[in-house]
């Protein structure tokens, strides 16, 4: 009963992380020519590596992934970029402030299921808590440099122009 809810649980984050590297692969891309390029391509590898991470523990867990959640997570990822941004042919600066918001969110979810593994690593000899935490601490701070970003982006979004 708990390994199927666990199977489940980790299915969804995969999702969730499925959706995650597409969009932070998409958001380095789009500005890959500016002064945080650096920041953004870190955060999309560090993203790919945590999801190999959770495939690995799922493995040592014994719980298949699941392809249709891996697909939804693909999709959703897909099908968000299809909000209105405001601007009809460009992106706008509210495209990148939403995108960040919700690589953010995707962020802070995946502090929540290291979070949960090390519960549950008390219980769980083929769950590593040394790798568990390092996990932790790599999304606490991929959080803190998306917050910075996300600042930023905000600040040029809702900030009056100058000589307007």
């Amino acid at each position: 009963m708990h390994h199927d809810k666990l199977g489940i649980y980790l299915n969804d984050h995969l999702a969730g992380a499925t959706l995650g590297i597409g969009l932070a692969q998409r958001i380095a891309h789009q500005h890959r020519h500016s002064a945080r390029s650096s920041d953004l391509r870190r955060i999309h590898e560090e993203i790919a590596q945590d999801r190999h991470s959770l495939l690995d523990i799922m493995a040592a867990l014994g719980v298949p992934a699941r392809r249709y959640k891996v697909y939804g997570g693909w999709a959703a990822e897909r099908l968000r970029r299809l909000k209105p941004n405001g601007a009809l042919y460009r992106r706008s600066g509210l495209s990148t402030l939403i995108e960040l918001e919700t690589l953010r969110l995707g962020v802070e979810g995946k502090s929540l299921i290291w979070r949960t593994l090390l519960v549950v690593a008390a219980r769980e000899p083929r769950l590593d808590e040394s790798h568990l935490r390092t996990l932790l601490d790599r999304a606490r701070g991929q959080s803190d440099t998306l917050e910075t970003l996300r600042i930023a982006a905000a600040t040029a979004v809702f900030s009056p122009r100058q000589g307007m």
